[in-house]
């Protein structure tokens, strides 16, 4: 883990200031419900830089408890390094964090940066409660 962490957007500045405890963690909840998010997805089959397949499929890892949790960074940059460790995974897609909850539901855990100074871990239930404060 490297603490050489400079934020890039405001979504970083909010989590840096969260982990700090500069901020509550609902202004930081806030933010990423109002921001974009990298989710590296699998490039099976590309042809001329467009991919073939009709799904895309996002990176999701086990823990040691055996859980899925979906892989997601603050920005596509700080992606790079953890996907040299998943072949097909170079690629992805930037997308509001919101049209995750609303596309791929909330029954998983998500993993923010993963590996990273600055990131965080959402179990299902943390997921279910952030969805709920976006609807409001």
């Amino acid at each position: 883990m490297t603490t050489d962490f400079q934020p890039q957007n405001d979504l970083e500045r909010q989590l840096m200031a969260a982990q700090e405890n500069r901020i509550p963690p609902e202004s930081f909840l806030r933010t990423l419900l109002g921001s974009e998010v990298f989710m590296p997805v699998y490039e099976r089959h590309q042809i001329g830089g467009f991919a073939t397949d009709t799904k895309a499929r996002p990176l999701k890892v086990r823990t040691e408890d055996g859980e899925e949790v979906l892989v997601l960074f603050t920005n596509p940059e700080r992606a790079k390094a953890f996907v040299k460790d998943y072949p097909g995974y170079g690629g992805g897609l930037v997308v509001e964090f919101p049209w995750i909850l609303e596309k791929l539901g909330v029954g998983y855990g998500i993993t923010l940066n993963p590996g990273l100074a600055f990131g965080i871990d959402f179990e299902a239930q943390d997921l279910a409660r952030i969805a709920a404060m976006g609807s409001n």
